[in-house]
């Protein structure tokens, strides 16, 4: 029992003590006196519930803004890939220029190497990976 419900019963008993000394004629009133109290209780307690709640709601919205979002959208994917391309001549030109076919090989395979890294962030699934969810720990059960 907390603090709350001990000075409800003593509301209560204080009602009942009035309403012996005072007579069957204030019963309502006093009745009514003790149920506004009630209601008065119920409506805090409502009312710090539903504040408590929104705050949390609050919370979780400010969490959910904050993190990191999946940015797989088509123009992002676009400007990766044109500006890949555009950057893949010079690297060309100067692979090719200073190692020969070796160079273009390694310059090549860091242009993919880029693409697929960008390709794999931006799509979980795309390599068969499923993303991984909260409940996920990594153990096997």
């Amino acid at each position: 029992m907390d603090a709350r419900d001990t000075d409800l019963k003593k509301e209560l008993d204080a009602t009942l003590h009035a309403r012996r000394e005072l007579g069957e004629d204030y019963e309502s009133v006093l009745v009514d006196s003790f149920l506004e109290k009630v209601d008065q209780r119920i409506d805090g307690a409502v009312e710090r519930r539903v504040r408590r709640q929104l705050a949390e709601q609050q919370m979780q919205t400010a969490r959910d803004s904050r993190s990191p979002r999946a940015t797989d959208s088509w123009g992002e994917r676009f400007g990766f890939g044109i500006v890949s391309l555009v950057l893949a001549v010079p690297l060309s030109a100067i692979a090719g220029a200073l190692a020969q076919g070796p160079g273009m090989l390694v310059a090549w395979a860091g242009i993919v190497g880029v693409n697929v890294a960008q390709a794999a962030r931006t799509n979980p699934n795309l390599f068969g990976r499923r993303p991984r969810s909260s409940r996920d720990s990594g153990w096997e059960d």
